[in-house]
C-alpha cells in the first residue's frame, strides 16, 4: 500500500509510535516483557485496558485490535507471559500448575491499576483475556476478585477441547500420561513449524490468510515469539485450574460484568464449558460466532470488526466515566 511515492507501513507489522515496552518483575521476581501505549498528551482518556493473549502468544500478534481500542481512547497496555513471547524462558518448562501465572496476572492488575503516570482520573478499568489468558483472567477474578469495572473474554480456554477423547476422560488420561514420566514430554512430538496459509494450523486459528502470515512474518523477526508444543504437565495444569476454580458455586460469586466471545467451532477450547460458564456467572452476556475460527480478534473483518463492536457496546455500557470522553468508533 502506497501514498504518493511513500510506502505506508502495516500497522500489524508495526509496533505503535508512542507504545514504550519495558520489563516487568513480577512477585518472584521473574522478568515479563509490558507494552504501554498511553494517549497522546492533552488527548482525552476513556480509560485503561489491558489485555491478556494466549498460550504461545506474544505482544504483538494483536496490534490490530490495539489500535482500535487505543483510537476509542483507551491507554492500552498487554504483556508476553512467563516462559513465552519476549518474556523470560526457560530451557525446559516444567508445567505443573497454573497458579504462578495467576499470581503474575494478579500483581499486574493491582500494578497497572496504581500507575499514577497519567492524568488523576484515567476513568474506568477494563481487562480483556484471549484464550488461555482468558482462562486465567476468569481464574484470577474468582480467586482474587482484582477492581475490574468490565471484563471480556475471547475464545476463552474454560476447558481444552480434547475431541475424539471425550471430555470426561480427557483430565484422566492427562494424570496418567503425568504420573507416568511424561509430564515434560511435548503431547505431540512434531516441532511447530511456519505452516503456511491453507494448513490446518491456519484453518484452527483464523479464516484471514493475510493476519496468520503476520503472525509467520513476526516470528522471523524474532524466534522467540514463536511458541512451544504443550506438555502432558501443562495440560494437567489446564484441567485441575479449570476444575477447581469453574465450579458453579465458584463462578456465582462473580459480580464483575463479563463479556463472552465464543467460536462455535472452535477446534481448540471447548464451546460447550463457554456456554455453561455464560449461565453460571450471575452477569455474563454471551455471543457466538457460528463460522470463526479460534482467533475471533483475528478473524476475516465480518467476524472480527462485529466482535470488536460489541466489545465497545458492552464497555459503553458497563465501564462508563462521567469524566472520560465517549469512544470512538476506529
Amino acid at each position: 500500500m502506497t501514498a504518493g511515492n511513500a510506502k505506508v507501513p502495516n500497522p500489524r507489522r508495526t509496533r505503535p509510535e508512542g507504545a514504550t515496552f519495558t520489563t516487568w518483575p513480577t512477585p518472584d521476581g521473574w522478568p515479563l516483557r509490558r507494552m504501554h501505549w498511553p494517549q497522546a498528551a492533552g488527548a482525552p482518556i476513556r480509560g485503561k485496558l489491558l489485555f491478556a493473549n494466549g498460550r504461545g502468544d506474544f505482544i504483538e500478534k494483536y496490534l490490530e485490535s490495539y489500535a482500535w481500542w487505543h483510537a476509542a481512547g483507551w491507554d492500552v497496555t498487554a504483556f508476553d507471559w512467563r516462559n513465552q513471547g519476549g518474556s523470560q524462558r526457560e530451557p525446559l518448562v516444567r508445567c505443573t500448575s497454573f497458579d504462578p501465572m495467576v499470581d503474575d496476572l494478579s500483581a499486574l492488575i493491582a500494578d497497572w491499576r496504581g500507575d499514577d503516570s497519567g492524568p488523576q482520573n484515567p476513568g474506568p478499568h477494563v481487562a480483556i483475556g484471549h484464550s488461555m489468558g482468558g482462562h486465567l483472567l476468569l481464574r484470577t477474578i474468582v480467586d482474587r476478585g482484582p477492581a475490574l469495572d468490565a471484563t471480556v473474554l475471547v475464545a476463552p480456554m474454560l476447558l481444552v477441547n480434547s475431541a475424539p477423547i471425550p471430555p470426561w476422560m480427557a483430565p484422566q488420561f492427562t494424570d496418567v500420561m503425568f504420573l507416568t514420566g511424561r509430564r515434560d514430554q511435548p503431547i505431540w512430538r512434531t516441532p511447530i513449524k511456519p505452516a503456511p496459509s491453507g494448513s490446518p494450523r491456519q484453518t484452527f486459528l483464523t479464516s484471514s490468510r493475510e493476519r496468520y502470515d503476520d503472525e509467520l512474518w513476526w516470528w522471523d523477526q524474532d524466534p522467540m515469539f514463536k511458541g512451544r508444543i504443550p506438555t502432558w504437565g501443562w495440560m494437567r495444569a489446564a484441567y485441575r485450574s479449570a476444575a477447581s476454580a469453574f465450579t458453579p458455586a465458584r463462578l456465582g460469586t462473580v459480580e464483575t460484568p463479563i463479556l463472552i466471545l465464543g467460536a462455535e467451532q472452535d477446534r481448540l477450547v471447548s464451546a460447550a464449558a463457554i456456554r455453561r460458564a455464560a449461565r453460571l456467572l450471575p452477569h455474563a452476556t454471551l455471543k457466538m460466532y457460528p463460522d470463526a475460527a479460534h482467533e475471533i480478534l483475528r478473524e476475516v473483518d465480518r467476524d472480527r470488526l462485529d466482535a470488536l463492536a460489541t466489545i465497545d457496546s458492552f464497555f459503553a455500557e458497563h465501564a462508563q466515566s462521567p469524566s472520560a470522553a465517549d469512544p470512538v468508533s476506529a
